[in-house]
Parts: structure tokens; sequence; C-alpha cells
């Protein structure tokens, strides 16, 4: 009997059904223009493109334009890359438009879709952000749908690390501009870092399409992006805590793998005091317990967690003497990503790789509150449905399925569940081989590098051959990838996930020809063109026979949408497949969220060894327990997100004041405003409201005034006339202050005057948010103990938080006020001795260019010379006393100005 809401879904369609239905008829009319748009030349297709600019200047709707800017779109996707899109992918495209994501199954033309939405959007002349998981797809997806773009008079740009910055200016300013996540959200903190209007690089948030969204969106946003700079260094307290660490026994610690947390117990802190008090750390007479040893308990905890918690090849990976993190849904490597809190250099200790120093925050931003600050936000992705309620409630999107091109094909078996792992591993060996026998091409997904490299020696024992794709190997990603859909192929990937390269039936014909042209340029293209497509159809024939690519999972993931990209990989495009799950009592999800009670079953059952149950109820429980895991996972960033969002208002309004600052010629009301706002609380702390004369303190007041002031005023001798009160006293302050201002915009010029006052305030906001944000972390850190006294922690951070703010303020007017009444102009002598110094530098710089002599040693990975700063000096315009001629130093170069530091630690500092 069926269920009424099942009954419901099948008399009246799903919702999704119905929204899909409601866009055929504008998919119709786009389908009805084709002819007249096939009927214009290249030329007629950018005039389209203007007529469409013009348009919408003069107040058409985009709405309005979409059949048309759409059916334009198509044409020139399908001059500029022989590509027609199908009627699903302008569906696609039209959900992306109104602000939504679109769930569209793998090898169904994600890529292409974002072209329509992305060029009726850039029409607006605001600028369109495509943003994907990696650089790699940045590069190749701006190079290939730029065609599409450039074919409709359209500029493309792309983004990534250390571009030159005119370069970066520039690809913000192209109509569509290509980027990862990474370099979006680090440029919008570097742009807010910068103190000159023209050196910033992004131009406003209007739209961005979000490629493998759930990827970028929930998973990677857990962890907030922060730009840091050094501190101070702790090396040998992190090398001597990993030597006491491996000495703990399991009473000393308390492991909780579900909240992912380790912890001391009571006879692991008495042990650690002991220790440590034999090792001199801890001084005689100080307890784990005093205020005195809160940063030692932090690191402690730290080199607790980087051993117990984080397991070499699974959470990271040692490269050229490196800690590199692995993402734990892409199983790529972080590169320059690392922990905060001195976790990173925990682990570095506990690999015996040097230690780099710990870094303070100087900005940070969530991804969640960077994408939204985006006007309108789009997102793409194979698998967004079970996490729905989230980018609703997050970030105000709404989930649509949209139909696959031809109906999928593919066999989704149930799972297998066997009690051991070796159990498992047995029958996964043997599937493979049943499989490798009849040539049908397997994808083996696994959940880290360890178990693909233990699964690659079994197969190797096996004699099948078999590519494996991991942060080890990742260079070869695209080639392994495409592979991976030949005849009798076998591939080992940990996770799936944005991958970016189809897995074709009989492999990647157009990789074919391209390999084919560059190992005999001399061949004709279309000749190479016409026997690889006629071999790589035998090929599809004889793949297809054997059953498509078989997909087989070694183990469940947390997130039941990491298990779907992998089986979404198998039955690509109507294609046959087959996907399957081996599983045992032994893997983590099993382990740690109950395998009790399947294990009594499977007992209770008197199963033999090497038996494996297979029922839809195993699923069914499975299931359940991700969607627990995934529902506390939400929990996790939610909370987070509650968190970040206090400091965002803070930092919308510190990034809202940079940018008025930066755009206003004159600062001197502001100036103005703060010193007497200073005065103003200087009088009162002195001269209490309604206090009597006997009660002033005028020394202390004469004293603040010339501290804060730079200004001598015989305030003692004003306060003992008759008849004067505190309003008359702070007014003398004010117009003497004024007075002594005016004088010194006189002397030094009012150009550079206001030019003085900018550059001080930004100076002095970008120190105190610093600082703001370190007291920030600190409280975060602390502010949990307080649910122990039945408080809310978010209310308290909220309220503690907003004081700090509110002190960091008063600070900030105090600061600039202070500064600005201790400058002057340099006297003739003091220039004198700067120019001599400078002389004496530029002199050291060309005794050091006349003995520098550029070696192979020293060369860049790429090949490309390096460039010292002390060759700089040989360009032409070159003046140390001036940055912008000094081109493009390596970070790691001397700095040109001569200082002898290296130019990150000098002129080159994040700050």
């Amino acid at each position: 009997m069926l269920g009424i809401g099942t009954l419901t879904r099948k008399i009246f369609g799903t919702r999704n059904d119905r929204l899909v239905k409601k866009v055929r008829p504008l998919v119709a009319r786009i389908n009805a223009l084709e002819p007249e748009f096939q009927a214009l030349d290249d030329d007629g297709l950018k005039a389209k493109t203007a007529e469409f600019r013009r348009r919408i200047a003069e107040g058409e709707a985009l709405d309005d334009l979409l059949p048309e800017a759409f059916a334009n779109c198509r044409e020139g996707a399908r001059r500029a890359l022989g590509l027609r899109a199908f009627d699903v992918q302008l569906v696609g495209g039209i959900f992306l438009h109104r602000g939504n994501i679109a769930e569209m199954k793998t090898g169904e033309g994600k890529t292409l879709v974002a072209t329509f939405p992305a060029y009726l959007n850039a029409l607006t002349g605001k600028g369109v952000h495509i943003v994907t998981v990696n650089d790699y797809l940045a590069k190749r997806d701006a190079e290939w749908m730029g065609k599409v773009y450039a074919m409709l008079g359209m500029t493309t740009g792309v983004v990534y690390p250390w571009q030159p910055e005119p370069e970066k200016r520039a690809a913000y300013r192209a109509d569509i501009t290509y980027g990862t996540n990474n370099e979006l959200g680090f440029d919008y903190l570097r742009d807010n870092m910068k103190s000159e209007l023209k050196d910033m690089a992004q131009r406003g948030h209007y739209y961005a399409i979000v490629d493998e969204v759930d990827s970028i969106l929930i998973d990677e946003a857990r962890t907030p992006l922060i730009i840091s700079g050094p501190s101070q260094d702790r090396s040998e307290l992190y090398m001597t805590l990993d030597k006491v660490v491996p000495e703990l026994t399991d009473e000393h610690y308390k492991l909780d793998e579900k909240m992912r947390n380790v912890t001391f117990t009571e006879e692991g802190n008495e042990f650690m005091e002991k220790r440590l008090h034999e090792m001199g750390i801890l001084p005689e007479g100080q307890s784990m317990y005093d205020p005195e040893s809160t940063t030692i308990v932090h690191h402690a905890q730290q080199a607790l967690k980087a051993h117990k918690m984080f397991l070499k090849d699974k959470e990271y990976i040692v490269r050229d003497g490196e800690v590199m993190l692995i993402d734990e849904f892409t199983g790529r490597m972080m590169r320059g990503r690392r922990l905060s809190d001195g976790l990173h250099q925990a682990i570095e200790a506990k690999e015996g790789v040097q230690i780099q120093p710990e870094n303070v925050t100087l900005a940070s931003v969530t991804f969640q509150n960077y994408f939204r600050l985006y006007d309108k936000l789009a997102g793409m992705t194979g698998t967004a449905a079970t996490e729905a309620e989230e980018f609703m409630q997050i970030y105000g999107l709404g989930v649509v399925e949209i139909p696959t091109n031809r109906p999928i094909a593919r066999i989704d078996e149930h799972d297998a569940v066997y009690r051991t792992a070796t159990e498992k591993y047995a029958a996964i060996v043997e599937s493979i081989k049943e499989a490798h026998g009849r040539g049908q091409p397997v994808l083996v997904g696994t959940t880290s590098i360890e178990k693909s490299e233990m699964l690659s020696e079994m197969l190797k024992t096996q004699g099948i051959p078999h590519n494996v794709l991991n942060a080890r190997h990742h260079e070869q990603e695209a080639q392994i990838v495409a592979d991976a859909g030949r005849f009798g192929a076998v591939t080992i990937a940990t996770n799936m996930a944005g991958r970016g390269t189809d897995i074709q039936l009989g492999g990647n014909a157009e990789i074919k020809v391209m390999e084919a042209l560059e190992a005999d340029p001399t061949a004709h293209p279309d000749a190479v063109r016409a026997r690889i497509e006629a071999e790589h159809a035998e090929e599809k024939q004889k793949v297809l026979e054997a059953g498509g690519l078989y997909v087989l999972g070694t183990e469940r993931h947390e997130s039941r949408r990491i298990d779907n990209q992998l089986r979404g990989r198998s039955g690509r495009q109507g294609d046959p497949g087959r996907s399957y799950f081996f599983l045992s009592l032994e893997d983590d999800l099993m382990r740690i969220f109950g395998s009790e009670r399947l294990d009594k079953v499977l007992s209770t059952l008197g199963m033999k060894d090497g038996e494996a149950i297979i029922h839809p109820w195993v699923n069914k429980s499975l299931e359940k327990a991700q969607a627990k895991v995934e529902g506390r996972n939400f929990d996790i960033r939610k909370q987070l997100l509650k968190f970040d969002d206090v400091m965002n208002d803070q930092r919308k309004v510190i990034f809202g004041q940079r940018r008025e600052i930066m755009e206003s010629d004159d600062l001197s009301d502001i100036v103005q405003d703060m010193r007497h706002e200073v005065i103003d609380d200087l009088v009162e702390t002195h001269i209490p409201p309604r206090s009597y004369a006997d009660q002033w303190d005028n020394e202390g007041l004469q004293r603040a005034v010339a501290q804060s002031l730079n200004l001598d005023l015989p305030i003692v001798d004003w306060a003992e006339e008759e008849g004067v009160d505190d309003e008359t006293i702070a007014e003398r302050i004010a117009d003497a202050s004024d007075e002594a201002m005016a004088s010194k915009a006189a002397q030094f010029g009012p150009e550079a005057m206001r030019n003085i006052e900018k550059q001080m305030l930004l100076q002095t906001i970008d120190t105190k948010w610093r600082e703001h944000l370190l007291k920030l972390e600190h409280l975060r850190s602390v502010i949990g103990f307080r649910g122990y006294a039945q408080r809310d922690p978010l209310n308290e951070y909220k309220t503690e938080s907003f004081a700090l703010f509110e002190s960091m303020l008063n600070s900030l007017r105090e600061d600039v006020t202070q500064k600005l009444g201790q400058i002057r102009p340099l006297t003739e002598d003091e220039r004198n001795e700067m120019i001599r110094q400078l002389a004496e530098q530029q002199a050291r710089l060309a005794e050091a260019t006349a003995q520098a002599q550029p070696s192979h040693a020293d060369a860049p990975a790429d090949g490309t010379e390096p460039a010292p700063a002390a060759l700089a000096s040989a360009a032409p315009g070159f003046d140390e006393s001036r940055p912008e001629t000094w081109g493009n130093p390596n970070r790691n170069d001397p700095c040109p100005c001569g200082s002898g530091k290296k130019f990150k630690h000098c002129h080159g500092q994040l700050v």
C-alpha cells in the first residue's frame, strides 16, 4: 500500500518536477529563436551583445532579455567549441540565473551550462565571478569557455596565487573572471589591507556561480580564510613537548573520535606536570593549573592532538621536508594551507621537519560571509539535495534537480557488509579481478592514501595492472582520470570530488588526439583525428559490451554526498554502469557510529568467514548514521557562523571605513572630530561633570594634553581664572590644537598634509584591527566556559566583543591624534643625514650587484632565472627609496631598500 506522500507525488508530481515544468515554455522560446541567430555572421553575434548592453542601460530587465541572450550564447558555443547545448542545459542555466543551485549529474556539461547565466549577467558591466575548486580548473575553464565569450565580444580573466598585481587587476576588470574560492577570498582580504584605491583588485561582488558548490560552501566552510604574519618562534617548546607525548599511555588521555577531540585525563595532567618540571619547562612551584601555565598547557594539548588525531598519509603527507595538509573531501594537497594555534608546528615537530614560526592573524573571513557579500549567488554540483536545508538556511539558495539528457542506466547494488576488514578487502580484490577479466573498467574509491596504497599492493600480488590517484600522484591527475574508462583499466582514487575531467568510456578521444599531435607535429590533424576517433569508437563498443564503468567503493564516507559523487562517475550520458560498496564493521563510520547492534545481528545469523550481509535495511541504517554525522557537522558550521557573524558586523564597519578614507580627498574634518572627542574625554576624565574646582586635576590634564596633543598649554593658570568651567577649558584646548594643526598644514603644504592624515588613519586602523582580532581569538577560545555558569556563550561573546570594539575605536582616536600631534617637517640637517644614509645604502647595493652571479642551482623549479633584489638596481629608473621602481622582487630575496633583511620581512610584509 502506498503512503500518503508517495500517492500525492504520483498524482501531482514533486515540487522539483513542477519547477522544471514551469521553465519549459522559456526553453521553447529560446529554441524558436535558434534559426534567427544561426543566420547571423560572427560579427552579428558580437553586435547582438552590444545591442543587449544598450537595452540594459536603457532600463530593460535581464529576465526580458534572457531568451535572446541564451540563444546568442548557444550559437556562440556551437561555433567556438562545436557544442550545441541540450535543452536540459538551458534549464540549468535558467535556474542559475535565478540564484539557485542546479544539481546536475556528472557528465551533463556543467562547465558549458555556466556560460549562459554568466553571459547574461555580464551584460550589466558589473562583472561575473565563476568559482572553481582548484587553480588547474580555473585556468582550464577560463581558456576553454573564454573562446565562447570571445565569440560574443566579451573578455575573460583568471586569477591565481602569486599573480602579478597589474595582471590580477586586469583579470577582475574582465566581463567574466574565473578563480578559486581561496584566491577570491584572499583577494578580498588583501584589498582591504591596501592603502590606495587604485591598488584594489576586486571591483565589487555582483554575481557568482560556484562550481562544485557543495564542496566549497559546505565542506570547506568549516575553517575560515586567514591572512597571517609571523610572530615569536617557539620551536624549542614544540620539540621538547614532542618528546614527552610518546611516553603517554592510554590512561593519560581520552580520545573522542565522534567529536574529533582528545584531552588529558587527571592522571595525564599529573604525568605531564611531573615531566615538564623535570625538563625545566615548568618552573618549580608552578602548577599546570596556574594562569602563568596557560601557554604551556595549550601547546601540550596541541602536541597530544598532533600525535593521537592527525595521522600521516590520511590528514597530511610529508613532502620535500614540509608537512602538507590533505583535503579530506577531494584527496588533494592543500599547498600553503596551515593549521592554526600551533597545531601545524606540533605536527612538524612530530615528523622531525623544520618548524615554521607561528603566525598572528592580520585579517580573516569565513567562506559563508565572503559569498554572502554577492548580490546574487548560484551554484552547480552533482550532489546537493542531501544538504538542501543548509543551503537554504545559510545562503538562501534553493536546490533544483535538473533532469538528465538521457535516462540513467547505471545499476546501483545494495551494500555488502563483512565482519572484518580482511574479509572485505579479499572480496574487493576478487570483484576487481572478475571485472578486469572481462575488460570492464573499474574505478575503486578509497578514503585515504594509506588505504589506496595498501589496496595497490594487494592488486600487484595478483598481477592486476592499475593506476593510483592520490595526493602523492596528483600531477598526473587529468591523464589518470581520462584513461579510467578504457577497456580493462583499473584506477584506485582517493575521493573523486571536483576532479573536473570526465571519465569517458573507451578513454578521452580529445586527449588522445592532442598526445598524438604532440608526439608527431608533422602529422595532419584531420587524419590523426579520424584515425583516433575510429579506434576510440571500437574501444568504446568493447567497454559498453563489458558493462560500462564499474565503480567500487571500499567504505562509506561520513557524508552521503561524497559517496554519491563517486557513484555518479559511472552512467554518464545514459551509458551503462554499475556501483557497489563493500563495507566492514571495522570501517571508521561503522566503528564510531554504532556497529554493536549490527555485529550482534550478524553473530546471531551465524555468518561464516568471507560471507557478507546484503539487504536494503542495512543501506537504510547506514544512511541514517550518515545523516546524523551530516547534521552534527551542519551544527558545527552553524555555530562557527554565528560567532563569525558577530565579527563580520565589525569587519564590515572597519572595511567600509577604510574604503571611505581611501575614497576621500580631504580627511581634515574626520581628524578634527577625532581630536575634539579625545579632548572632551581628557577634560571629562580630569574634570568630572558637576564637580567643584578643588576636585579638578588640572596638572594631570596639562600633562595629558602635552602627551596626547604635543601642546604645552597653561591649563593650571586657566583653571584659576574667575568663572572658567570645564566647557571653556575644552574649547580653549580645541582652539589651540586646531591652530597648531593649521600651522603644520601650512609647513607641509595642504596636499602633503592631507596625504599624511590619510596614511596615518589607514595604518592605525590596520594595527588596531589586528590587535582586536587577536583579542577576539582569545575571547572565542575561552568563552565556552561561561556555559558552566548557565550563561549563553554566544550572547556573552556578543556583549564582550562589542565592548572590545568600542574600546578599540576609542584607542584609535587617541592614537591618530597623538601621532598627528607629534609629526613635524624635517630640519635641513636631518634631511642631509637621510640623504647621506641613502647614498651609503646605494653604494653597498652597487657592490652587492657587482658580486651577484645568478646560478642555475638557485633557479626556481619552473626553470626561470631568479631575479635577486641586487639585480633590480640595474633596471632603468631604479631608486631604492621608491618601492614603485623595484619591479617585482622575489619574497626570499634581500629587500631592495638595502636594509639587509629579506624582502618578505621588510617592505614585502603582508601588512
